[in-house]
């Protein structure tokens, strides 16, 4: 490909509202530009990026025997109301209420009432199964605050697969099948992931593994053990029990005045006391009530946890009306002492000794509370986030790192086929539930992760494998018809020998096209020019690396298929 037949239109300042470096190089490298929040146009070579992405994706999901096909973004919330899962999406789903054939339908986030749908409607015998359905769609979230280029965006591309097999140890064979097919994406895209045990969240289901990529652009957490044992994302992660420190004799109760003091860190301060002495008290209600969580002053409310240990679903905030019934004060002065109602306290108050909490009282919280002779404690288990300074459950400490999610896959099992009624007859003729399993992958986030992982001061580094090109070839002084013919004749032969390559083929300053070259990223840099034709060579440099190699113009083609190689592993 020639530059001056191509378009690229590089930048050379940063965006002001770009902060991220996969957000800044990907407008700077003319691959990406904004067209609404939340939405982006992928520029010609930012759409080879995301093309060679899908591809290797492809390759993959076929190999493991999935088998493709596409579905509609928009969907008839009828299916959303039979899944039940209206409430659970919230203001995730986009309504389209602007016409009346519209109002019953939203633009999909995701396609398990869809698949479902389509399962239930052709497959009726256990002959058929397992099966494992894909596609590569664009999906839809309204997402409150866009941010991060394409990390969190309202429309992007998404791989989603469903498995459908008769039992769960089908299920396992298909999930296992997809765990290594994943593992193998990440690892042709060239990223540094890492496999994390993860929460379902709205999708649902019993077991589920996210794939992350370190980076501190992320807005997800994975949680490790320093010595290797245990990874998981931030909303799983569990931890070490805290241990009982065996404090004083407990302390005689006494009701406080804290006229209009009613967060942890300004009572605490006003007590004198650590947020740790205190008993955090969270209402929430949910489909048949409400629920009350106790976590430690310093900790807070997991809840995906909370919901899966509580077995609610639905579990959102208590409204301030909800809240000052139960109490019978102002919000922020709840605490357990007299409570009546469901209870679960987290395993880190079970231990706490003469706490600090709301007196139910508005402008009052009580100090001296004791587990056991105060109020008592029916349900514990954990249902908070991991912090720093808690240890995994082999007393290794655990480790916090900022990252972004690629890739998460699910055992559903009856989730859907359960809610929408899908069934087959097995060979007994009698009907079953679809045990279901769902594997997605965001396209989009796996560009701007290997950007994020591999960048300096001057711009991308791509990995081989989902590099626009893998040759850049920069012609120096193109007056010279020497250098002209040269580096045509190779673009020529490389292209010829099915390798990618970008001829800078302008009439521009040397300086100004080794910086793009460097903006851009392609793994392998060819220099032609006159003073090294004169003495018989080009130069070949690794965008990774700081060597320049001479060589001869008749050596590139095995140089840069030796090169490659190296690069691919």
């Amino acid at each position: 490909m020639l530059w001056t037949n191509y378009f690229i239109p590089t930048v050379k300042e940063t965006p002001h509202d770009a902060v991220v470096p996969s957000h800044v190089l990907m407008i700077r490298a003319g691959m990406l530009r904004q067209i609404v929040a939340g939405a982006y146009a992928y520029l010609p070579l930012g759409y080879r990026v995301l093309q060679k992405v899908t591809n290797i994706i492809r390759e993959e999901m076929n190999a493991a025997g999935a088998i493709e096909l596409n579905m509609p973004a928009m969907h008839p919330i009828e299916l959303w109301e039979e899944s039940g899962r209206v409430e659970a999406m919230g203001a995730t789903l986009i309504r389209l209420n602007d016409q009346p054939w519209r109002r019953g339908t939203v633009l999909g986030p995701t396609h398990e009432e869809i698949i479902t749908d389509i399962a239930r409607s052709y497959i009726s015998s256990y002959k058929q199964l397992p099966i494992n359905l894909y596609q590569i769609q664009t999906k839809f979230r309204d997402e409150q605050r866009p941010k991060s280029g394409v990390l969190r965006t309202r429309e992007f591309l998404m791989k989603d697969a469903y498995s459908f097999d008769i039992d769960k140890a089908g299920l396992d064979v298909s999930y296992d099948k997809m765990y290594a097919a994943y593992c193998r994406m990440f690892e042709r895209c060239g990223l540094p992931y890492t496999a994390v045990e993860a929460e379902s969240g709205p999708i649902g289901g019993d077991a589920s593994h996210e794939f992350m990529v370190v980076t501190d652009a992320g807005e997800d957490y994975l949680v490790r053990a320093a010595d290797g044992s245990y990874a998981a994302n931030l909303e799983r992660a569990e931890m070490l029990p805290v241990p009982d420190a065996g404090r004083d004799a407990p302390a005689d109760v006494a009701e406080v005045h804290t006229p209009g003091l009613s967060t942890i860190e300004q009572v605490s301060r006003f007590l004198k006391c650590e947020p740790s002495d205190m008993i955090k008290t969270i209402i929430f209600q949910h489909t048949e009530g409400l629920l009350v969580a106790l976590v430690r002053g310093d900790h807070e409310v997991n809840e995906l946890k909370l919901a899966r240990v509580a077995e609610v679903k639905g579990l959102e905030a208590a409204t301030q009306e909800q809240i000052e019934k139960l109490t019978g004060a102002a919000v922020g002065f709840a605490g357990p002492v007299g409570m009546e109602a469901r209870v679960v306290a987290d395993q880190a108050v079970t231990v706490m000794h003469n706490a600090v909490t709301g007196a139910n009282k508005t402008d009052h919280h009580i100090t001296g509370v004791n587990v056991g002779r105060d109020f008592t404690i029916k349900e514990s288990a954990d249902i908070r986030y991991a912090v720093e300074g808690d240890k995994a459950a082999n007393g290794s400490d655990l480790i916090f790192e900022k990252c972004i999610e690629v890739g998460h896959v699910f055992k559903l099992g009856t989730k859907y086929s359960d809610s929408m009624n899908a069934t087959f007859l097995d060979k007994n003729g009698s009907a079953r539930k679809f045990i279901m399993g769902c594997y997605g992958i965001g396209a989009n986030r796996i560009v701007a992760a290997a950007i994020e992982s591999f960048n300096d001061e001057s711009g991308i580094c791509w990995p081989i494998n989902i590099a626009p090109f893998a040759v850049h070839i920069c012609a120096l002084d193109l007056r010279d018809e020497n250098v002209t013919a040269t580096a045509k004749r190779l673009h020529d032969e490389l292209e010829s020998a099915g390798i990618d390559v970008l001829l800078d083929d302008r009439d521009a300053r040397p300086g100004f096209k080794f910086k793009d070259a460097d903006l851009i990223g392609c793994p392998i840099r060819l220099t032609v020019g006159k003073r090294g034709l004169d003495e018989g060579i080009v130069e070949l440099k690794l965008r990774s690396g700081s060597d320049v190699e001479k060589i001869a113009p008749d050596e590139v083609l095995s140089k840069v298929r030796s090169a490659i190689k190296s690069l691919a592993g």
